[in-house]
């Protein structure tokens, strides 16, 4: 498994015209997420992008490590936001019962589905026991490239759903959305929060 380079090649070019054309709001699902952690809850980000998210974590007074697979969005979300983000690719992630929580936003929907299951165990092996992960994916019925290049998993529901509960995870709240992406196309998106066993 590795990155798609096509994906990294289109974020590697356009890392600043990308990060400024999202504004600086977090994401949508971000507070309700850390307010189901503990105060101080060590948070893996998985897909920094420029930065936005990892700032409102800090800011709520958690612990943060940021990562993105792309050295110009890693630059830019410590240019602008000053988190300390580092590169790292989703198939780089090798920790042991390390994180409270690891925050997936709009990104894993950039791995190829066949790879997806040794990202997810990563995640979870990642996790302390009872650990939050969120993650979430525009829906489709095939995998391919989106106007922007970029590979796109396009899961549906159930293959979703099932492909986390293989991976040991409970899934505690979903939510489907509409919601439009950096390639202009509005989509229904589907948001997962999940936990990791207690034991």
């Amino acid at each position: 498994m590795s990155a798609d380079a096509a994906t990294i090649a289109y974020y590697e070019a356009n890392a600043p015209r990308y990060t400024l054309s999202f504004g600086q709001a977090p994401s949508r699902h971000l507070d309700t997420f850390l307010d189901r952690l503990e105060p101080r809850a060590c948070i893996l980000e998985l897909g920094c992008g420029g930065g936005r998210d990892s700032a409102r974590i800090i800011e709520r007074g958690f612990d943060l490590e940021a990562t993105d697979g792309t050295p110009a969005m890693v630059r830019k979300a410590n240019e602008r936001f000053d988190v300390g983000a580092r590169v790292m690719r989703f198939d780089e992630l090798d920790a042991d019962a390390q994180y409270d929580a690891v925050w997936a936003h709009a990104c894993l929907l950039h791995v190829a589905r066949a790879d997806l299951p040794a990202v997810l165990a990563a995640i979870r092996n990642a996790l302390r026991p009872g650990g939050w992960h969120f993650a979430n994916y525009k829906l489709g019925d095939a995998e391919g490239r989106d106007p922007l290049g970029r590979l796109t998993n396009l899961p549906d529901e159930s293959w979703l759903e099932a492909i986390y509960h293989d991976a040991g995870f409970e899934i505690v709240a979903t939510e489907r959305y509409r919601g439009k992406g950096a390639d202009g196309v509005q989509r229904d998106w589907y948001a997962l929060t999940l936990r990791s066993p207690e034991s």
